[in-house]
C-alpha cells in the first residue's frame, strides 16, 4: 500500500502541517512499508442480540443499537472477499461534492466508515477525514469515477511490484485473483491500495451486502479503518495516528501529505503547496 516505497523518514519543514501539529514526536519508530508485514489480528463478526419474551424490552434493546442489530441480522459472519464483476455502461455517481471538492460518493463512504468504526472500534476514534486524506493520496478518491454503489468504473490497480520502479518493494504474487490474476509479482488493488493478502486479513463490508470488494469505496474505506485501528491504536493521539498512517508508507513526506489533506477536509481550507512535500 502507499505505493509500497521503502525509503527513510524524510525531514519536513517546520512550517508544514506535521511540524505545526506536533504530529510525530521525537523517537517515533517507523513502521515497515510492506502492508503484509504489519499486524495479524482478525475481526470477529457482530453477535446477534439476545431476545427475550418481553416485547417491550426487546424493542428497547433494538432501538438502543439499531445499526448494530441491522448489520448483524443482515449478513452475520465475515464477508465474502472477492471483486464483483460489474455491468458495462455504468456512470459516475451524481452526488453533491463534499469539502474541498471531494466526490460525493467518496465522502459518503468515508463518513459511513467512521460511523461503523465508532461502533466496532470505539477506542480508535477514527474520523472520516483521516480516511479521506489517505483516499486522496492513494487514488484521488477512485479518480472521481465511482458509480452510485461506490464501485470504481474501471478497476484500480497499482504498479506491478517487481522492483522496476525506484523505491518500490518487491512483492511476489500468491495466485490471489484480487490483483487481476498476476503471475510472478502482485500489485495493490482498489481506491485505498491494499495488497491482496492484507485486504483478506482486514476486509470490511462497508455497504453491508455480504461482500468485501477492494474496488468498492464503502468496503475500501472501512477496511482502511480496520487496518489503521488494528493493534489498539487511537487516532485522537497524534503520535499514534502518524504511526498508523506510516503503515501505508514508511515516509514522513507521505504522512505530511495525508495529514495536510485531512486538515483540509476537516476545515474546508485547501492545503498549501508547502504542506504537500514530494513523496
Amino acid at each position: 500500500m502507499g505505493r509500497h516505497r521503502k525509503q527513510p523518514a524524510t525531514s519536513v519543514r517546520r512550517g508544514s502541517v506535521i511540524a505545526l501539529t506536533g504530529l510525530v514526536p521525537a523517537g517515533l519508530v517507523a513502521v515497515g512499508a510492506s502492508a503484509a508485514e504489519v499486524n495479524t489480528g482478525e475481526f470477529a463478526a457482530v453477535a446477534l442480540p439476545q431476545h427475550n419474551s418481553d416485547g417491550a424490552e426487546q424493542a428497547a434493546e433494538q432501538q438502543a443499537a439499531p445499526d448494530q442489530t441491522m448489520r448483524a441480522a443482515k449478513h452475520p459472519g465475515p464477508p465474502i472477499v472477492r471483486t464483483v464483476a460489474q455491468e458495462e455502461g455504468r456512470v459516475a455517481a451524481d452526488l453533491p461534492a463534499g469539502p474541498n471538492g471531494i466526490p460525493g460518493i467518496a465522502y459518503a463512504a468515508y463518513q459511513n466508515a467512521e460511523r461503523v468504526l465508532a461502533q466496532e472500534e470505539p477506542d480508535c476514534h477514527m474520523p472520516w477525514s483521516v480516511l479521506a486524506g489517505i483516499g486522496q493520496v492513494e487514488s484521488h478518491h477512485a479518480y472521481g469515477k465511482a458509480d452510485s454503489k461506490g464501485v470504481a468504473l474501471d478497476p484500480i490497480y497499482g504498479p506491478v511490484l517487481d522492483g522496476s520502479l525506484s523505491g518500490n518493494n518487491v512483492v511476489h504474487a500468491t495466485g490471489d485473483d484480487l490483483d487481476g490474476g498476476m503471475g510472478s509479482f502482485t500489485r495493490a488493488v482498489g481506491p485505498m491500495q491494499f495488497l491482496p493478502e492484507t485486504w483478506r486479513k482486514f476486509a470490511g463490508d462497508g455497504d453491508e451486502d455480504g461482500i468485501a470488494d477492494p474496488q468498492n469505496l464503502f468496503d475500501a474505506a472501512l477496511t482502511a479503518g480496520n487496518y489503521l485501528c488494528s493493534g489498539g491504536l487511537n487516532m485522537s493521539d497524534l503520535s499514534q495516528q502518524s504511526k498508523a498512517i506510516m503503515r501505508y508508507n514508511n515516509s514522513m513526506a507521505y504522512v505530511a501529505n495525508v495529514m495536510a489533506w485531512e486538515v483540509a477536509y476537516r476545515t474546508g481550507v485547501a492545503p498549501k503547496a508547502s504542506d504537500l512535500p514530494r513523496i
